[in-house]
């Protein structure tokens, strides 16, 4: 089987036009596929990214004053006392910060009193000495908050002077040295040292990276609403959820249960977004590789159909099925060829843009070879039916046809 390169090039210099239009074609959906994946790829990997903490059996419950007689303090310690009696309770503790839900707050860490130096930005939530326990979140340096460091925020800056942080914060703060005692600033420059460093977790605001957070030791006494977070024994967290209720329906006639979900619930709906993003840009490549699949397909069969008498002469002449398939094969990849070249160069300048302006990741060069070898392999597949079928007309046949 050979294949000659003139009369590949014959062809499409008698009509360009069909075959320059399905070059920008390919070029168009090969920039689309490799900057999808891509997109995809990173996408589903910050769906994928654990919790580090147990979402399954941890649940949280807001509560909130109807009245201007809710007393927040006392209501917290009653709620946190009949909750942590439960024996279907492992642990239980109050925060102002709902993690995986991006309702939270952020908070600067520098490194000098005036700010002048490195500020990291941290997600921060406030827990009691029970905090790291209910979410099952392990030190690995240092040591837990006391009962008697745990205060109450009065709206004002931190007025502890300890903090906790996880692994990837305590990297960031200070990369080349142990965080474990050492003095970082926040607000107007408070002093707040690092007692403990735990293994890394979410927070309430899951920015990027999403395991910088902070632990401050306190409890939300004049907000007007506090956050139960709860974590049960394996399997007990529906009836524990539904013995919270009752309880806190009739415990509290000046204030009221404002919601209740589960960790899992809220880690499914913080990845919906992602998750509905990832489906679209499926759909929309799957749809546009198919067009294109569909214009060498159209491409090649009008080919064939306005070359049947020079078919019929080849064959006529001792060219055999395969010479005629292989022809018109070559002939697609040439196009693909083209169309792979083009649209290498566009997908990595829509990758720079789109790195430039949107914060996404550098194009890898993986995607764009993968996307060549796919998009190729489809479009060859496109053109293989075509061209079997001129392969199969009868030189007879095809002699006669004018």
């Amino acid at each position: 089987m050979h294949v000659n390169a003139p009369p590949l090039l014959a062809p499409l210099r008698r009509n360009p036009t069909g075959a320059l239009l399905v070059v920008a074609q390919i070029a168009i959906t090969l920039a689309v596929l490799c900057n999808t994946v891509s997109i995809v790829a990173h996408t589903v990997a910050r769906i994928e990214r654990p919790a580090g903490f147990d979402t399954r059996d941890t649940f949280l419950m807001s509560v909130a004053g109807l009245t201007r007689q809710f007393n927040v303090a006392s209501a917290e310690r009653e709620d946190l006392g009949y909750l942590r009696a439960l024996p279907d309770v492992a642990a239980a503790t109050i925060t102002t910060g709902e993690p995986l839900t991006n309702n939270g707050t952020f908070t600067g860490l520098a490194l000098n009193p005036d700010t002048s130096g490195t500020t990291v930005q941290s997600s921060e939530i406030s827990l009691d000495e029970q905090g790291l326990r209910t979410l099952d979140v392990p030190l690995v340096a240092g040591r837990n908050f006391r009962a008697d460091e745990v205060t109450s925020n009065t709206g004002a800056p931190q007025s502890s002077s300890e903090i906790i942080v996880t692994e990837s914060l305590a990297h960031a703060l200070f990369p080349d040295g142990p965080a474990l005692g050492r003095t970082v600033y926040e607000y107007a420059n408070q002093p707040l040292t690092i007692i403990g460093i735990t293994r890394d977790f979410m927070g309430p605001q899951v920015g990027d990276p999403p395991y910088n957070v902070c632990i401050v030791p306190q409890l939300p006494a004049t907000y007007g609403f506090y956050h139960l977070l709860v974590r049960t024994l394996p399997g007990r967290r529906d009836a524990v959820i539904r013995a919270a209720q009752q309880h806190i329906a009739s415990a509290h006639p000046d204030g009221g249960l404002a919601y209740t979900h589960t960790l899992a619930d809220s880690q499914r709906q913080l990845t919906a977004a992602d998750r509905n993003l990832v489906l679209l840009l499926c759909a929309v490549t799957a749809l546009m590789l198919a067009v294109c699949c569909l214009g060498l397909f159209g491409l090649t069969a009008f080919n064939v159909s306005s070359r049947t008498r020079q078919i019929g002469v080849r064959r006529a002449i001792g060219a055999r099925k395969r010479d005629i398939v292989a022809h018109f094969v070559a002939e697609s990849a040439l196009i693909l060829g083209a169309g792979a070249a083009l649209g290498s160069v566009l997908a990595l300048a829509v990758g720079q843009w789109l790195s430039d302006h949107y914060g996404e990741p550098r194009l890898d060069l993986v995607y764009v070879l993968a996307s060549i070898v796919t998009l190729g392999a489809v479009g060859q597949l496109a053109a293989w039916h075509p061209a079997r079928r001129a392969a199969s007309v009868p030189p007879s046949v095809a002699t006669r046809t004018v």
